[in-house]
């Protein structure tokens, strides 16, 4: 889900200096922290810093372990402590075709574990996934990571109910028990110390099932065929995509909520903030112009209160024809970041149609869950100083979503 206040200026200039607002992102606590993600600049994957304090917005280096003209797409990043680790993912070959537009065909499902460690800034291999996935639920629990869920192979559109745990001290993978549907496309999110697996595309793990039947049928057919057949699975109901699993991870068991996620598009981010979990879009849609709040006794997402983002100079001041390339929100505190980033003509001014090309403008929108909006209005936005190697381009996608840690 993988989108604020201040004077515009008379005549907006998107140099990579200057914010809105205070000028100063805020750390939302003691001490600095990072807002981490990863992203593709042409052909090759990169892990990107926001410093919130300072509005900053650097760049780490490249993620090593990919191969030089491919990409990783599909991964999960996540904080544990001060490292940031990112995890599994689909590896693609990318080509630069004749009108300059990219093309990416798909390589390898990947079980690849690395972690950058936020302090040292240093890079470290980790043990990899038990198995192997892309498009997976992930999220730290009780001092340890959780993947559940996910794409196994590249053929055909299937998910799997495996899960499993990451812990750091022992440096190593342990099975989970499997969840009681196949899902890919699914969010993760910790909430009152439970391991949360919401929406995606699913499908129920019963041998009666009409998919069941048919995966089995494929199983059991020559390889040519056994495609055909993956192909043309039964399509997950709706009961199924709208449920959550949740797994308690002292007792050792998942349990099912239907209706947790009422929407038929997965989730793009959910995220838990003082107690509660909030969403701002799906997959389709990753800012819908405000945050919902789920209620879990009523099991209801609701808009928020206040949480409707007001016409912001910044954003006003972008050209008409800018589009939003990405979107992405982590927690710090009671604040939600919101980072952002806008496709304009070069020039910074124009509609795009001279030969100057595109690039990026990366914008952070804070939103304040704890404000009382008659005291301190909510929304903040800012333009953060990018480094020097942080010049961005029209090419710019974000792979993944981000995470906080506290430096």
């Amino acid at each position: 889900m993988g989108s604020l206040d201040g004077d515009a200026a008379t005549s907006p200039s998107f140099s990579s200096t200057g914010s809105s607002g205070d000028g100063n992102g805020g750390g939302g606590g003691g001490g600095r922290v990072g807002i981490y993600a990863c992203f593709a600049l042409g052909g090759s994957n990169s892990l990107e810093c926001y410093e919130p304090g300072a509005n900053t917005w650097r760049r780490v280096g490249e993620l090593p372990g990919v191969p030089d003209g491919h990409v990783l797409k599909g991964f999960a990043v996540v904080a544990l402590g001060d490292f940031v680790y990112v995890i599994g993912g689909r590896l693609c070959r990318r080509e630069r075709g004749g009108g300059g537009e990219y093309r990416d065909t798909d390589v390898d499902v990947r079980g690849d574990v690395v972690r950058y460690d936020a302090r040292r800034g240093e890079w470290g291999r980790c043990a990899p996934l038990l198995v192997p996935r892309f498009d997976f639920a992930c999220a730290p629990c009780g001092g340890r990571i959780c993947v559940a869920g996910g794409q196994r192979s590249l053929s055909g559109a299937r998910g799997t109910a495996a899960a499993e745990v990451f812990d750091a001290d022992k440096g190593g993978w342990s099975r989970l028990p499997d969840m009681s549907t196949r899902r890919y496309k699914c969010v993760g999110v910790t909430w009152h110390g439970r391991f949360h697996v919401v929406g995606g595309f699913a499908e129920s793990t019963s041998s009666s099932s009409p998919a069941a039947a048919a995966a089995d049928e494929a199983a059991a057919a020559p390889p040519g065929r056994a495609t055909a057949l993956l192909l043309l699975l039964p399509q997950s109901s709706a009961l199924e995509r709208s449920s959550a699993e949740v797994f308690d991870c002292a007792r050792g068991v998942w349990e099912i909520i239907p209706g947790m996620w009422q929407l038929d598009v997965p989730p793009n981010q959910i995220v838990a903030v003082a107690g509660r979990l909030l969403s701002s879009g799906d997959c389709l849609n990753s800012w819908k112009g405000h945050v919902e709040v789920y209620d879990g006794e009523l099991n209801i997402w609701s808009i928020m209160d206040h949480s409707a983002m007001p016409d912001m100079p910044l954003l006003a001041a972008l050209p008409p024809s800018a589009q939003r390339r990405y979107h992405t929100m982590a927690v710090v505190g009671n604040q939600l970041y919101f980072l952002a980033g806008y496709q304009v003509a070069a020039g910074g001014e124009g509609d795009g149609d001279g030969d100057g090309g595109f690039r990026t403008v990366s914008l952070v929108h804070s939103f304040d869950t704890s404000a009382n909006p008659g005291l301190m209005p909510p929304w903040r936005s800012f333009q953060p100083t990018m480094d020097q190697d942080g010049v961005e381009d029209g090419s710019k996608e974000l792979f993944s979503q981000c995470c906080s840690v506290q430096l």
